[in-house]
C-alpha cells in the first residue's frame, strides 16, 4: 500500500518524525487553550456545522445570488467544470492583458487543479507568495499541511535552500534573518506582477464578497499592487450572509493555529479603481460528491488542518505519505470519493480514534466516514487478498471465546520463549519500528476469574 510505504521511508528518518510529532501536538495544545476560552465554543460548532448543511442543500441557489449580486458590483464571473476548464479559464484572464508574471497566495483549490506546472510549460513565472509555500516552490514538492505547508523542514534545511536560491549566508538559519531575506525577494515579485491570484476561504452569497485569510499579508500585496485579481473558489467555500462569517471567522484561526484570529481577514467585493476583479467558481468533482449522502458531509470542510494536527497517524508518517492534494483523516474520506481504487489505502491510515472528529470545528464525522469507506471497499472488494484474509482470521478469533483464549496463551508462550527473529520478521510489520510489550503471565479474563469475588 502507498501510504504504509510511504510512512515508513519517513520513519526511517526518527529524529524528523519526532520533531515534527512534537510540533504538531503543540499546535493542538494551542488550538485547545484558544478554544477553551470561548465559553460558547460547542454552540459555534453546531451553528458552523448546521450553516454549512443548509448552504449544501441549497448550494445552486446560493451561487446563484453570489453570482448575480457579484456581476452588480462589477466583477466578472467565470465557472469551471473541471481542473482543465480552470487552468485555461485562468490562462485566458492573463493572455488578455498580455501578463507574464503572476504572484499567488495559499490556494488549496490551485494545488488541486494542478495550476502552476500548467502555467509554468504556458510561459508564465507564477509564483507563490506564502512562505512556507514559497519554500515549497524552492523545492518542487508539493505542500505537507494544507496549513503549514513547509512543517516537515527544519530552520537549518530553509537556510540551506535560501543560501542555494536567495544567496543568503551560508549557515545562517535564524528565522528573522531568512524571513526577512523572503520578504525582500518577494517584495521585488509583488511589484513585477500583471496578474494576482489567491484563493477563497469564504464566498458570502448576500453581498457577492470573497473573504481571504492570511497571517502574511501577501494576499492584499498581491491584489493592491497587481491591475487584475483573480480569486478562485471551490463551489463549497459559499456561506450566506454576512453575519454568518462572524461564526467561521472564530472557529478557524483557533482551530487551526491556535490564534483567536488570522492576521489580516481581507474582504473583497469590487475592482479597484482601474483594476479588474475575477472570480473563479470552480466544480470539479464536487456536485457528485455532493450527491453521496453517505460522504456529502465532508464538504463542510474549511481547510483548517486541525485534524491533521490532532492525528496520530499523520503526526507520525508526514504529509506526502498519503500521496494526496488534501493529506491526513480529512484527505483521507476526501480522495477516495473521486479515486477508490487509487486511494484505496487512505481509509485505512487511520486508528479510529475520533479525535480529528473531536477537533472539527464543523463537526464533521470524520472517523466514522473513514469506518464506512473500509466497509464500502470491502463489499466493493477492493480489498488486498492479505487484508481480506486477516479479517477473516481475526473474525473467526473474536467471535470464538474458545479460539480467543487459546491464541492469547500461545502469543504470549511465543513472545516469552519463542527465538527474537521468529516474532520480528517482515510479517510482523508492527514490530518494524517498536518493541512488543512483554506478555503478562496470565490474561485479564483469567485475572478476573480468579478476583472478581
Amino acid at each position: 500500500m502507498a501510504h504504509a510505504k510511504n510512512a515508513g521511508k519517513f520513519l526511517q528518518d526518527d529524529r524528523r518524525s519526532d520533531w515534527q510529532d512534537k510540533a504538531l501536538w503543540a499546535v493542538r495544545q494551542k488550538r485547545d487553550i484558544a478554544a477553551g476560552q470561548v465559553k460558547e465554543w460547542e454552540k459555534l460548532r453546531e451553528q458552523a456545522s448546521q450553516i454549512k448543511e443548509h448552504t449544501l442543500s441549497n448550494l445552486d441557489g446560493y451561487l446563484l445570488d453570489f453570482e448575480e449580486i457579484a456581476l452588480q458590483n462589477g466583477v466578472k464571473v467565470h465557472w469551471a467544470t473541471d481542473a482543465e476548464e480552470f487552468n485555461k479559464t485562468v490562462l485566458q484572464i492573463i493572455r488578455a492583458k498580455n501578463a507574464k508574471k503572476v504572484v499567488k497566495s495559499k490556494s488549496m483549490l490551485t494545488e488541486e487543479c494542478g495550476l502552476n506546472p500548467f502555467l509554468e510549460k504556458q510561459g508564465i513565472e507564477i509564483t507563490d507568495t506564502d512562505l512556507g509555500e514559497r519554500i515549497i516552490q524552492f523545492r518542487k514538492e508539493p505542500p505537507s499541511h494544507i496549513v503549514l505547508p513547509a512543517i516537515h523542514l527544519k530552520k537549518e534545511e530553509v537556510g540551506e535552500l535560501f543560501h542555494e536560491k536567495l544567496h543568503t549566508e551560508k549557515g545562517n538559519s535564524d528565522p528573522t534573518y531568512l524571513t526577512g531575506a523572503a520578504r525582500k525577494h518577494l517584495r521585488k515579485k509583488f511589484l513585477e506582477a500583471d496578474v494576482a491570484i489567491t484563493g477563497v476561504n469564504f464566498a458570502v452569497a448576500e453581498s457577492g464578497t470573497v473573504v481571504v485569510c492570511t497571517n502574511e499579508g501577501n494576499a492584499d500585496m498581491g491584489v493592491q499592487a497587481a491591475k487584475v485579481q483573480v480569486h478562485c473558489m471551490g463551489i463549497e467555500k459559499i456561506i450566506p450572509k454576512t453575519e454568518d462569517l462572524s461564526v467561521f471567522i472564530r472557529l478557524l484561526a483557533r482551530s487551526a493555529t491556535g490564534q483567536s484570529i488570522t492576521t489580516y481577514t481581507s474582504h473583497y467585493r469590487k475592482p479597484k479603481p482601474r483594476g479588474e476583479m475575477h472570480v473563479i467558481i470552480v466544480d470539479n468533482g464536487r456536485s457528485s460528491h455532493l450527491g453521496i449522502t453517505a460522504h456529502r458531509n465532508s464538504l463542510k470542510c474549511i481547510r483548517c488542518g486541525a485534524c491533521m494536527n490532532t492525528c496520530p497517524v499523520f503526526r507520525r508518517s508526514g504529509g506526502h505519505s498519503y500521496g494526496s492534494v488534501i493529506p491526513g483523516p480529512i484527505g483521507s474520506i476526501l480522495a477516495p470519493v473521486h479515486r477508490t481504487k487509487e486511494k484505496k489505502d487512505l481509509p485505512f491510515a487511520s486508528s479510529l480514534c475520533g479525535s480529528c472528529s473531536n477537533v472539527c470545528p464543523v463537526k464533521i464525522d470524520i472517523h466514522e466516514q473513514l469506518y464506512n469507506w473500509r466497509q464500502e471497499l470491502n463489499e466493493k472488494k477492493l480489498l488486498s487478498t492479505t487484508k481480506v484474509v486477516s479479517l477473516r482470521i481475526a473474525g473467526k478469533l473474536l467471535s470464538s471465546n474458545r479460539l480467543y483464549n487459546f491464541s492469547g496463551k500461545t502469543a504470549r508462550w511465543a513472545l516469552r520463549h519463542m527465538p527474537r527473529k521468529v516474532i520480528y520478521n517482515n510479517l510482523n510489520v508492527w514490530g518494524k519500528g517498536r518493541e512488543l510489550p512483554e506478555p503478562p503471565e496470565e490474561s485479564f479474563k483469567e485475572w478476573w476469574n480468579k478476583n472478581k469475588k
